[in-house]
This record gives C-alpha cells, structure tokens and sequence, in this order.
C-alpha cells in the first residue's frame, strides 16, 4: 500500500482569497455569509487547486463540501472548454439521494457567477429529464451509484473524459452495499484524472480502495466523532416508552427548541411521531426510506425554510444532510449501534458550531445507552421530569460493543431505514 502523506500549514489563511480562490467564487461566497475557511477547506483547497490527489478523511458539517466544490468550480473555469455530448468534466459521487442534491445545490450556490453546467442524478424519479441533460453535455454531474449505472448501461452517460472524480461518504458506500457499484463506475473513469476520496472513517476495504485509485495523494484528517461530541451538550430523559411521544410534546413547549430533529429506529415510528406532534400543533414533517423522493424533498426543503419547526427522521437522515441553524437533536429512540448516535447528534453541531442533544431512553434501551457513552467516553446529563420511569436500572441485556447482538442490531437498523 502506497504511503499518504499528511500535510498541514505553517500559516493558516483567514480568508478562502488567502487561500488562492478567486474573486467570482470569494464574491458567492460571502453571500452566504462564508468569510472564514473551516479547517478542511484551508488544508485541502490549495492542493487542489494545484491538481493534487487527496485523501480526506472527515465528518459532515465540516465544510467538506466547500473543501472540493471551490476548487473544482475554479479549476474548470479557467479552463473552458466545451462538454462533450453526454460527458460530464467532473463527476461526483455520493450515497444517498438527499445528499447527491444538498452537494448540487452547493456547486450551483458557490458556481452561481461562473455559467458551468451541471446535473444531478439518481433513482426514485423519473429518469428522462436527466438524460436531457446529460445529452448537452455537462460540465459537473452529481450522481448516486445505482442511477449512474443504469444511464451508463443504456448508453445515456460516457466518463471517459471525466478529469475529475470525487468520491464522497466513501464508508457510508461501504455501510450501504455500494462498493461493488462504485468499482464498476471507476472501471470506466479515464487513467489520467484528479481524484478525491472523502470517507468519516477509514476500514479495511476503504482503506485498500483509497490505495488503488489515488495517485500520491495529500491526506487530510479534521474533526474526529469526538469533536462533535464535545460541542453538542448531552441530556438524557428517563422514560417508559408508552410516555414517549407525551414527553415529546411537553419539551416541544420550550420556545427555544426552534429548529428540531427528532429521531426514530423505524419508518412507521417516524410516521406516528410526525403525525402525534401535528395533532399537538407542532409543525412536524417525516422523512424516510419509504418516502418518495419528492416527499422527502418538499419534506426537507420545508423543514430548511422554517415550515416545519420539527423533522421527524430515521437514520437515513442521519449523515450527509447539513442544515443550518439545527437548535437540539432528539433521540426519541436509541439507536442500537453507537456510532449511529455520534451521527445523528452532530446534525446540531455543524462547522464548529455547539447544539443540544436530548435522549429519551426507555427501561430496554439503557444498554445501548451504556455503549453509547462508552464510545463517546462521556455520561449525558439525567433530566428530572414528570414521566419518568423509576424502575432500577437491570444488569444488561446487550452484548459489549464490537459482540454479537450489535452486529444484528446493525443489520436491523439498516433494514428499517
């Protein structure tokens, strides 16, 4: 396995011009009210911009998304050239369709001066207005691995002249059973390209996919899980589990609970909570697997503009989708894989910023609650409240992380998102 280098600066820029970005780029920027370069976009866009192969390895709500968007918006835009029918110039390719359009969004956000086309691709939706686009030739396309397949199996998309390829969430691909599908998009991207893998962690076979594909890469490392947890403040709420969506409720009283999440191990658990705080008169939208893409969409995009003060998800939403501005996480359920929890709490603690996580734990779920702050190596906060369940704590039933009732306890969840 090749060597990845690890690289930092002497002098940290303060602004993304420090950084070498230019002003067309600076200008839509700071529209958004980016003025200062989270550590990931300092580290990695100078070496991109001068072609480099790159390494990341970093969570959401880092500013990953900017870190690869500048420097390839600036790169493709000193150097135009006409996209070749059905090609694509850069080709970015990420798990889920939430994220696939959250990253469209950003390109066309930070890009909005430079008149570079672009699409985004995945299933859930008809097809036919993608392989319109496709047809122009584009200069950037966003793509989930199941959808590129398809439009490359019948002859709608070429990536022979891909000259950039990202690859994003690259453990989640792993997670979600799409490695054997990204190989096979790699397969047909030209030898010569610039590419940029990004993973929150780093196994086995990412590891090893990281080597193969990656010519003398930079490797940046920002923002460990326990960065997140330690900006997010941690409560737990004792509770019978019949009492749950009653305390929902009555927490959802408190005026600064502005801008929730709250999140459920199933689908139609989701949907009963959503449905339970509307009838209480609390805006609520649901969001899961078994949504169609539009509704999980208009689901979203409520929630962002502030129509629905909480969305109510499974852990399909629990990494990739950034939303500002996210006051407290509600854990409505513990999730039975610990890592699941560090996702889902850091929707409140995006770019360094600090949020509140509140835990409704029921007499079953302490155990998960224990390897929870075994992995966090933190204890949450116990919450005194009328409905809480004082029966004593049992010696648990779970098995220590890393054994054989959370390894199903994984596939359980991963089959009800």
């Amino acid at each position: 396995m090749k060597r990845l280098r690890k690289h930092s600066f002497s002098v940290t820029p303060t602004s993304f011009s420090g950084l070498g970005v230019t002003e067309p780029i600076c200008r839509a920027l700071a529209a958004e009210g980016y003025d200062v370069p989270t550590p990931i976009q300092t580290k990695a866009i100078p070496y991109l911009l001068a072609g480099r192969d790159l390494l990341g390895i970093a969570q959401t709500g880092t500013g990953k998304t900017a870190a690869f968007a500048v420097p390839i918006l600036q790169r493709l835009a000193a150097k135009r050239t006409h996209p070749a029918p059905r090609g694509a110039r850069v080709l970015v390719l990420t798990p889920t369709r939430e994220l696939a359009a959250q990253i469209g969004d950003s390109f066309r956000t930070y890009g909005r001066h430079l008149g570079l086309k672009q699409t985004v691709v995945f299933g859930g939706v008809g097809q036919q207005p993608q392989v319109d686009a496709l047809l122009r030739g584009l200069d950037i396309l966003i793509a989930t691995p199941g959808r590129l397949l398809d439009l490359l199996n019948q002859k709608h998309v070429r990536l022979d002249l891909v000259e950039t390829f990202v690859l994003d969430e690259a453990d989640r691909m792993l997670d979600m059973g799409f490695i054997r599908d990204v190989r096979k998009v790699i397969s047909v991207l030209p030898k010569q390209r610039q590419t940029q893998l990004f993973s929150a962690t780093m196994p086995s076979d990412i590891s090893r996919l990281a080597s193969e594909i990656l010519r003398d890469p930079v490797r940046i490392e920002v923002a460990p899980a326990a960065t997140t947890v330690e900006l997010v403040e941690q409560h737990v709420y004792f509770v019978d589990a019949g009492q749950k969506r009653t305390l929902l409720a009555e927490v959802l009283k408190d005026p600064t609970l502005t801008r929730v999440i709250v999140f459920t191990r199933t689908k139609h658990g989701a949907n009963r909570v959503a449905e339970h705080l509307e009838r209480s008169g609390i805006t609520a939208a649901a969001i899961h697997g078994n949504k169609s893409q539009t509704a999980r969409q208009r689901a979203l995009e409520g929630f962002r503009r502030g129509h629905a003060r909480v969305l109510v998800a499974t852990d399909i939403a629990a990494r990739g989708i950034d939303i500002d501005g996210v006051t407290h996480v509600i854990n409505f359920e513990i999730p039975n894989v610990p890592e699941s929890y560090v996702h889902r709490i850091g929707r409140t603690a995006r770019a360094g910023a600090s949020g509140t996580a509140l835990s409704f734990c029921a007499h079953d779920e302490r155990g998960y609650l224990r390897d929870i702050e075994r992995l966090t190596r933190r204890s949450c906060a116990v919450v005194d409240h009328r409905f809480r369940d004082t029966k004593p704590a049992a010696a648990s039933r779970h098995s220590p992380r890393g054994g054989s009732h959370r390894r199903g306890g994984q596939q359980a969840s991963q089959a009800q998102i």
